[in-house]
């Protein structure tokens, strides 16, 4: 059987020009025109792009979109100037993607923004599959929480990579293929985008038009000076025909988005906690009119989003949709159940500034009237009385609720009944200061009752009010576990609606009482004349808690301070005033046992601080060797890739198959490696033949050292002695045994470590990465066509005659 690389012979004429074909399309293009390539691809793709701006809103995809662009094109034009395989342009694009992709697309789980980590990979991970979805089911803009800006950064980034890699690296006609890529981008680009982009699609239409198939012609040699004025003629008719004629074909009909059509389900784990834009309303909408509210009442409250789960960062609605938790939102008919009992009244609201999907509700809803096109958008929730939009609100959007609204129990009245037995998911990351607070406040509380009235009256009492705006004492917004552990363990407790109802809730459960957090709207009473409509601005924003108890349901209690309760920091006032007179504590009995001094000197041991000092240092060290680890074993994953496919075959070469195969195997060995060195023997010729032209290719210059020389020597006659051992096993009489194939093996390893001592250490590191001897076998198989077999058969038959 044959082992050499073999090819169907030419005759001697056409060799010369079969050479000279190769050797040009093997010949680098200049830089000049990959760059030209680059701009031109990287601006329409650009253009393509840009309508994706629009919908995330203001400038959020900018960063994604053009370091995408920018880094897919450098990574193309690096990988073809330096020649890298297409499986190490692969390796290297993922690596690139998890170092820098998560200060493009995911920075709140990088380290100041830019340093990725652990989270920052699985976020990336995740997000290039899960943010297509969300895209499409969300309402722009979008925004950037979570994962959402991984899907322009991805279009962005491989459409760059493969549009440019395609032109610069691809020769003849099938470089125009690149142009397709911007074409393709557009289309993901419309689907994900809305019926009234940005940019007109006529004028992305044009360019597409114009541009690309004149680059596709220059860059295929096929644009000639004499066809200009031709193409500039057909492009104009073109381009006025489809002016002219797309109104009268699609009329005023909207382009196809998946967004109007797809009628997602609602996930409320898709959405950023309600209750974390509390400071947003009373910073950038105070005086906005947010709604419009006719039917409302005195003491009526607008229900906008019920949150019974916090993770440690926010209190949010619950997404296990379990049948009582505050994620399970369903679609609902005309009529809407309920056993809750109360005043009947209908109420009509009407949109504003108001944005998101959750619509805001009065009382338990018995049904809603909306507009044909939003009905079938409308989720609602029978436990929380809580409503969504799945396609968002929008100004102008008005509907009726025919509603329940419950009197709100006194404390008399709740003072017989216990807490209620509600199934709720289970806290996580709740700081210990709750606990123990919560504990020593309501120590003396026994009912249920009183242990709700004595957090909320003691966060009143204790707390006071600031927003953090201008012209207030400086209070951070957010709930999560850090600001939590600030509120109850500061001197003084300073925050608005949203620390103190998260503060509450948490305190409650604690305690076992099951509570919840709810945002909405309390207008003043002031505000609120009988028959006449309310307008609900950003003011009027407030977070409350609410506590189930046995036969009355959920009960709102309020553990807000008032705003005119604020921290006085003047320093001046407290010493005109005089300190008030306390009762000076009793002295102590005679004869009171004073501890001696000697225990007081000594020291106390610090060993658990050291052990803390130790755990703390165990943690950092595992954090940065997993930050590093990571991305080192993505930049290592090439030579890994790699390595593993070379040591396969070696080994399936040097164990598998009879004696004579792996003879062969070992010589094919040697022709590989060679290839991989960049000194490819011939595709034709003997084995003898074949040796002497990898000897004359490992053979050093005139002007070389002398070791070099005798490398070189060297390696001639083992090449040489392995070419016949090849041939010997192939065509001669009988098969060699397990020994000789033994030490054919260690010849051929010994010439292997010649080979490369004769090249400098880049040339070992680009053959260790190197695929090309696997295409060039791939090739040779293809362009044999079975050959291989007959002529292995034919010898197999020749040796038994023998």
């Amino acid at each position: 059987m044959t082992t050499t690389l073999e090819r169907p012979r030419t005759s001697p004429a056409a060799a010369p020009a079969q050479r000279s074909r190769a050797a040009a399309r093997r010949r680098p293009r200049p830089l000049a025109h990959g760059v030209v390539d680059a701009v031109v691809l990287v601006g329409v793709l650009a253009l393509v792009l840009w309508p994706l701006v629009e919908v995330f809103g203001g400038g959020t995809a900018v960063p994604a979109v053009a370091g995408g662009l920018l880094l897919g094109t450098l990574l193309a034009l690096a990988g073809a100037w330096a020649r890298w395989s297409g499986l190490s342009v692969v390796a290297v694009a993922l690596a690139t993607y998890a170092l820098v992709g998560g200060a493009l697309a995911v920075p709140t789980t990088t380290v100041a923004g830019v340093v990725p980590t652990p989270q920052t990979v699985l976020a990336l991970a995740r997000g290039a599959v899960t943010s297509w979805s969300q895209v499409v089911t969300l309402q722009p803009p979008l925004g950037s929480g979570g994962t959402l800006l991984v899907a322009p950064l991805l279009l962005a980034y491989v459409g760059a990579l493969v549009a440019v890699a395609t032109a610069v690296r691809v020769r003849g006609l099938w470089s125009a293929a690149a142009a397709l890529v911007p074409v393709a981008v557009l289309v993901v680009v419309i689907l994900l985008g809305t019926r009234f982009p940005s940019v007109p699609p006529l004028l992305t239409g044009l360019v597409l038009a114009v541009v690309l198939p004149a680059w596709a012609a220059w860059r295929t040699g096929a644009l000639r000076p004499r066809r200009v004025v031709a193409l500039g003629a057909l492009a104009a008719v073109g381009v006025g025909s489809g002016v002219l004629a797309s109104p009268a074909v699609v009329d005023d009909e909207p382009r196809y988005v998946l967004r109007d059509e797809i009628v997602p389900p609602f996930d409320p784990r898709d959405y950023a906690s309600p209750l974390s834009g509390f400071r947003r309303y009373l910073k950038d909408l105070e005086d906005s009119t947010l709604l419009t509210v006719e039917g409302l009442e005195a003491g009526d409250r607008v229900r906008l989003a019920t949150m019974d789960r916090y993770d440690g960062v926010v209190w949010n609605v619950a997404g296990d949709g379990s049948a009582q938790s505050s994620g399970e939102f369903r679609r609902v008919g005309d009529v809407l159940p309920t056993s809750v009992r109360g005043e009947r009244r209908t109420v009509r609201i009407t949109v504003d500034e108001l944005a998101g999907v959750w619509l805001p509700t009065v009382g338990q809803a018995t049904s809603f009237h909306l507009d044909r096109g939003q009905s079938s958008q409308l989720r609602y929730n029978d436990a929380t009385g809580a409503a969504v939009l799945t396609g968002g609100l929008r100004r102008g959007t008005t509907y009726e609720i025919d509603a329940v609204v419950p009197p709100v129990p006194g404390e008399d009245d709740l003072t017989s009944s216990a807490a209620a037995d509600v199934a709720q998911p289970a806290l996580e990351g709740v700081p210990d200061v709750v606990g123990v607070t919560a504990a020593d406040v309501a120590r003396e509380a026994g009912r249920a009752v009183e242990i709700a009235d004595a957090l909320a009256d003691w966060l009143i009492d204790e707390g006071y009010y600031s927003d953090g705006l201008e012209g207030q004492v400086d209070s951070l917004s957010g709930h999560g576990a850090d600001r939590i552990a600030t509120l109850l363990g500061a001197d003084q407790m300073i925050g608005d609606g949203e620390q103190y109802a998260a503060a509450m809730a948490l305190m409650a459960r604690s305690m076992g009482l099951p509570a919840r957090v709810v945002l909405g709207f309390v207008p003043s009473r002031e505000d609120v004349a009988e028959g006449e409509p309310v307008t609900v601005r950003g003011a009027d924003v407030q977070a409350w808690v609410e506590i189930a108890f046995t036969g009355h349901g959920w009960v709102p209690f309020d553990a807000t301070p008032p705003k005119e309760k604020t921290p006085d920091t003047d320093p001046t006032e407290t010493e005109d005033d005089p300190n008030p007179q306390v009762v000076q504590p009793p002295p102590p009995p005679p004869g009171a046992v004073t501890p001696p001094d000697d225990d007081t000197e000594q020291p106390a041991p610090e060993q658990p601080e050291d052990d803390d000092d130790a755990s703390a240092l165990w943690r950092t060290i595992a954090v940065v060797a997993v930050a590093v680890g990571i991305p080192a074993l993505l930049l290592a994953a090439p030579f890994l890739v790699v390595g593993a496919i070379k040591a396969a075959r070696r080994r399936r070469r040097r164990r598998r198959g009879d004696t004579v195969t792996r003879v062969a195997g070992g010589w094919d060995e040697v022709l590989d490696h060679a290839v991989d060195l960049r000194r490819t023997p011939p595709a034709t010729g003997t084995r003898l033949e074949a040796a002497r032209a990898v000897a004359a290719a490992f053979t050093p210059p005139a002007d070389a050292a002398a070791r070099r020389h005798a490398v070189a020597r060297e390696l001639g006659g083992r090449v040489a002695t392995l070419a016949q051992g090849a041939d010997r096993a192939v065509f001669g009489p009988g098969e060699p045994d397990d020994a000789l194939v033994g030490r054919y093996w260690s010849q051929v390893d010994e010439a292997l470590a010649t080979m490369r001592a004769t090249v400098g250490w880049r040339g070992r590191l680009r053959a260790r990465l190197s695929l090309r001897s696997v295409r060039a076998r791939r090739r040779a198989r293809r362009a044999q066509d079975g050959a291989p077999v007959a002529r292995g058969a034919a010898r197999r038959s020749r040796k038994e005659s023998r």
